[in-house]
């Protein structure tokens, strides 16, 4: 969504950006680095004012939409021409910069102070935490307890094999086909579903979120969600049955992975056709996007690994890490928003 509107605003100043409460953008691959290296986030949080001078951010939550106007929390109207819905999937945090950045030195403090540290979730959050924190901190005790049957199943399973290979590598405990129950946890003592029990100063819960379309069953364009709650979306990524309403990103029904480079994807096809249709063009001018037909994902394992996928070939190893680990993509997407890669 970002960068979506970061290329509206360098053409059309009356961007309004709404839907969210946060004064800041931040780059969410980034994220579980920052959590072992607070210092980084200073490069992933962005102010939106940074990336966005031309915009007029509207910090608050859209509860309800018409077709010409969105309605927020506070019972304002924010009226539109063309909409662009990119609401990703649910998640809350705190509202400022400075606030995200405390957040991130406190989680990085947790796992300082503790010896053992239970990580819930084998996909690729809790892989790429379990990878941070082993590297880093290689002394802590780290388990990770995956309900699934092997690890990164969004992706191949020799993917998910090579993942769980470094991990154990790395002293990593990991543990398949269960779950935990955290309502049953006291005075960190934890239970798996099959009766297990594991030890940990403290945990993580690095699950999916469902996605944030809930609030749109209840306006007009509740009829375009569908049972699995993502926005159904034509080959123009315009909201089926509505011509200037686009969707883009996790949100949508676009059969592919969810992945952040193809949400970028998204936004450089529904950029081109707002500036379009803006212009007056033919809508058979009009930009088409193509999903991806094949996986391609590279899951960080550290600093300078990476277990990658590209079509049905797996690497692991430095190769893929130096694609991604090191920075993470930071400088890049930094300068795709006009920014310095570098923060002062």
């Amino acid at each position: 969504m970002q960068f979506l509107l970061h290329i509206l605003s360098m053409f059309r100043s009356n961007v309004r950006f709404t839907n969210t409460r946060k004064e800041y953008f931040e780059i969410t691959w980034a994220s579980l680095r920052s959590m072992v290296e607070p210092s980084f986030a200073r490069r992933s949080l962005i102010n939106h004012v940074e990336y966005l001078p031309k915009a007029h951010v509207v910090a608050t939550t859209a509860v309800d939409l018409t077709d010409s106007e969105v309605l927020t929390t506070e019972g304002r109207m924010v009226a539109y021409d063309y909409l662009v819905i990119a609401t990703g999937h649910m998640g809350d945090g705190p509202s400022t910069k400075a606030e995200k950045l405390n957040y991130y030195q406190a989680e990085h403090e947790k796992i300082s102070s503790a010896n053992s540290i239970l990580i819930i979730g084998g996909g690729p959050t809790g892989v790429e935490l379990a990878g941070e924190i082993a590297v880093d901190f290689p002394d802590k005790k780290v388990t990770l307890v995956h309900r699934g049957s092997r690890l990164l199943e969004f992706i191949g399973e020799r993917a998910g094999k090579k993942a769980l290979d470094w991990l154990i590598s790395k002293n990593v405990e990991v543990i398949l086909g269960q779950s935990v129950n955290l309502n049953e946890s006291s005075n960190g003592v934890y239970q798996t579903s099959a009766g297990e029990t594991i030890e940990a100063d403290c945990h993580f819960i690095c699950i999916g979120k469902p996605v944030a379309s809930s609030w749109l069953k209840k306006t007009t364009f509740g009829d375009r969600v569908d049972v699995h709650g993502k926005l159904m979306v034509d080959a123009n990524l315009r909201v089926k049955g509505h011509k200037n309403v686009f969707g883009i990103g996790d949100v949508t029904d676009i059969p592919e992975l969810k992945q952040g480079y193809l949400a970028e994807q998204h936004a450089l096809v529904a950029a081109k056709n707002v500036k379009l249709l803006i212009k007056g063009e033919n809508e058979k001018r009009l930009a088409t996007y193509k999903p991806a037909s094949s996986a391609l994902a590279i899951v960080s394992l550290g600093r300078r690994e990476a277990v990658a996928q590209i079509f049905c070939i797996t690497i692991v190893g430095r190769l893929p890490g130096l694609i991604k680990s090191g920075d993470l993509f930071v400088g890049k997407t930094r300068k795709q928003l006009g920014l310095s890669s570098n923060v002062d």
